[in-house]
């Protein structure tokens, strides 16, 4: 018995590094510059965007937003800040964006990054329909690759977000470990035409099936998605703020994006 189970579970790896191997990269940062993150890839959400959150997004701003030793570095500060044309604030952060530069439809996209911790922190890996602004949320679909929040010091989750018949529905996974989210690790979704798959690092630990979404002939999640990383602070999920743990850094080593050999 113990043979036979050896042999399957060595047939199922066998079968899982085929399927690996027929991935191909088609996107990719790896933050191996200095500065501000590289303008071609990213964009900037600015100003205070969704959730009743605390920070004010900054635009281009290195105290927030820049790529130094090797990684991408979003660091949410409580400080005096007076934006451009606006009333003072006192928390800053970052959220980049590859809305208007590149998008994909399918395909396996991870991070690998290291969470900020502290009551209130809130930074996230998700993406949204290229079709928000013209249908809005939630029909535009959210896939939410990784959120962290610092009142649950032990957790992630991955979560995608749409409607069925115009109301919000949801379908989360929680992941929690005794490993320190203050290490790198990887976070992933693999994304077909059928499914979305969560990861950390090697371990699956949520799949939702697409057709849950579908609404007539429509489904957000078989339509393309950007990618948004952001560092939140507070709000509606983040909850009460600890100030003495600011400034925080959300640092990210690299962001891949591979789609099937055979995509066109």
């Amino acid at each position: 018995m113990r043979t036979g189970l050896f042999t399957v579970a060595m047939l199922v790896v066998a079968a899982n590094c085929v399927a690996a191997a027929d991935w191909k990269l088609v996107w990719a940062d790896e933050f191996n510059y200095q500065g501000l993150p590289d303008p071609a890839k990213w964009g900037y959400e600015e100003g205070f965007v969704r959730n009743n959150e605390r920070q004010y997004y900054t635009k281009a701003r290195l105290e927030n937003a820049r790529v130094e030793d090797g990684h991408l570095v979003l660091e949410c500060r409580k400080e005096h800040f007076t934006p451009a044309n606006h009333a003072p604030v006192e928390y800053t952060a970052a959220s980049l964006t590859t809305r208007g530069k590149v998008n994909w439809q399918y395909g396996r996209i991870e991070a690998r990054a290291k969470i900020p911790q502290g009551r209130g922190v809130w930074p996230a890996i998700w993406m949204l329909g290229t079709n928000e602004k013209t249908v809005g949320w939630p029909r535009c679909g959210e896939i939410d690759i990784m959120e962290f929040v610092g009142k649950e010091p032990t957790g992630i989750h991955g979560t995608l977000h749409y409607a069925v018949d115009g109301q919000h529905q949801s379908d989360g996974g929680a992941l929690h470990t005794n490993q320190p989210f203050a290490d790198f690790h990887i976070y992933a979704v693999e994304w077909t035409p059928e499914r979305i798959d969560f990861f950390f690092d090697d371990q699956k630990y949520h799949t939702v099936h697409l057709d849950k979404a579908n609404q007539g002939a429509g489904n957000p999640f078989r339509a393309p998605q950007y990618l948004i990383l952001n560092f939140a602070l507070g709000g509606a999920w983040g909850g009460p703020i600890d100030d003495a743990v600011l400034p925080q850094k959300f640092l990210i080593d690299y962001v891949r994006v591979y789609q099937a050999a055979d995509t066109k």
